[in-house]
């Protein structure tokens, strides 16, 4: 068995783990590299393989990093079924649309800057709307903890992770017909934590001899999720009191969720004042119909809400799900204090752009940090609070306050790695992969420490005979 790492390897985005074994060829993951646009570009359009070669794709789940090159891999030739759980399958169905009608979007902004300064431009999207479409068919979906022949000798599973809705970890059980030896190998893909308000808890892999896993958040700790609405509480007061508006760009899919559950209680409880909140993303509309629709998924306090109570949490009267431009737009002229979240997370693209533009020279104004931000990404540059930051390619002064609340994020931190690790017997060699390279090799040191003396923190396109 040989495994080459095609992406995120040393660094967060773009997850990509080419397995071989008995004559076949299949991926763990397909994303998309983000970050610097001519580097992520040119790692997403230069597949240094044939994808019709390809015979299938296993995939964790639905955020853009792990999934979004998938209609490039389609595109190019590739011919096989795209393994998912049922919930990132219909995710999927939204998030690749979205994601080919925002290339095709760029491409022609670009396209028409170019033209206004006389300099020739040919920009083409990665791919389109209409080739997310055909991937989507690829989709075979699968449901957790049953078990399935991927091919003669390799035996899947997907085990919840915990990290977003319909997240799996992938359990592959293989039986190398050249050596004539039986390994488990499990790829975490994003791990999440225990006790979210919204999903189950991540399974506990007991047993496994090769072990891919994250490391996004190897050497930090994250704020106790008991303090979560505590801390939501006092940035909403604070702005209320400054009447000023707070801005939070966040991933469409579960951290939008996650934040409008939280906001619900807090107005419940009558902790925060009745301030109107906006969702600004026809992607995060649809993605929440989504998690209507996979009560399966979610916790047990949660289902019982969905049935027993007849209640959408992600549904309350001073909350406004915002479809139509002229509605957004109308957003800009808003007085007073209100909260608006919006997509994408990261402020690379979106409706978040417009609403940065408009607010971000604003003191009275507050930007709530609520998820990860990749190194070279505007959000990562507001989060450093850089004085200058640029958006649709002009300058604008930080004069927004900037909170950071790490208690939402969705992945495991240190301290949840080093348990998740711990409790899996007979294992003997340790991938880290999907975290900045200070965070990989640092967390490779503290497993060292703990015991674990076989851990790697692989190169791109680096491979391995196991």
């Amino acid at each position: 068995m040989k495994i080459t790492f095609v992406g995120a390897a040393k660094e967060v985005t773009g997850s990509r783990h080419l397995i071989e074994v008995n004559d076949k060829r299949f991926f763990l993951d397909f994303g998309m590299a983000q970050g610097r646009r001519e580097e992520s570009d040119k790692k997403n359009t230069a597949l240094n393989f044939d994808p019709t070669k390809i015979d299938a794709v296993l995939l964790s789940h639905a955020h853009i990093d792990h999934s979004g090159n998938i209609p490039t891999l389609v595109k190019r030739g590739f011919k096989g079924p795209i393994y998912s759980t049922h919930a990132t399958r219909d995710l999927c169905a939204n998030m690749l649309l979205d994601s080919g009608f925002i290339q095709e979007r760029e491409a022609e902004f670009l396209n028409k800057r170019a033209k206004k300064k006389n300099k020739e431009a040919n920009v083409q999207p990665l791919y389109t709307a209409d080739d997310a479409r055909l991937a989507i068919e690829h989709f075979v979906g699968m449901s957790y903890d049953h078990p399935f022949e991927l091919f003669p000798g390799v035996v899947a599973s997907f085990r919840e992770a915990g990290h977003i809705l319909g997240s799996s970890q992938i359990v592959l059980v293989i039986d190398d017909f050249e050596t004539k030896k039986q390994q488990i190998l499990v790829f975490t893909g994003d791990l999440g934590r225990k006790n979210l308000p919204l999903l189950r808890d991540p399974y506990q892999v007991e047993r496994a001899d090769i072990l891919l896993m994250e490391s996004t958040y190897g050497n930090r700790f994250h704020s106790s999720l008991l303090d979560v609405s505590k801390e939501l509480a006092e940035v909403v007061n604070n702005a209320c009191k400054k009447g000023g508006k707070i801005i939070v760009p966040a991933f469409a899919l579960e951290r939008t969720q996650e934040i409008v559950y939280h906001l619900n209680i807090l107005f419940k409880e009558k902790k925060i004042p009745e301030i109107p909140i906006y969702v600004d993303s026809p992607l995060a509309v649809n993605l929440t119909e989504v998690f209507t629709s996979h009560p399966e998924c979610l916790d047990k306090n949660t289902w019982e809400t969905f049935l027993n109570d007849q209640k959408n949490p992600f549904g309350f009267g001073n909350l406004k799900y915002i479809h139509d431009v002229e509605d957004s737009k109308a957003l800009n002229d808003y007085r007073g204090p209100c909260i608006i979240i919006s997509a994408a997370g990261m402020c690379e693209h979106g409706r978040i752009l417009h609403h940065l533009k408009n607010n971000i020279e604003d003191p009275k104004n507050t930007i709530l940090i609520v998820g990860y931000m990749a190194e070279n990404t505007l959000g990562r540059k507001i989060l450093d609070k850089q004085q200058i930051v640029k958006i649709f390619g002009e300058p604008y002064n930080l004069r927004a306050s900037v909170v950071t609340m790490d208690a939402f994020s969705a992945h495991a931190d240190r301290s949840d790695l080093i348990d998740y690790v711990s409790h899996i017997r007979d294992l003997k060699k340790i991938f880290l992969v999907h975290g900045e390279m200070s965070q990989g090799l640092t967390f490779k040191s503290i497993l060292n420490e703990q015991g674990f003396k076989d851990v790697t923190v692989p190169d791109m396109g680096q491979s391995f005979e196991l």
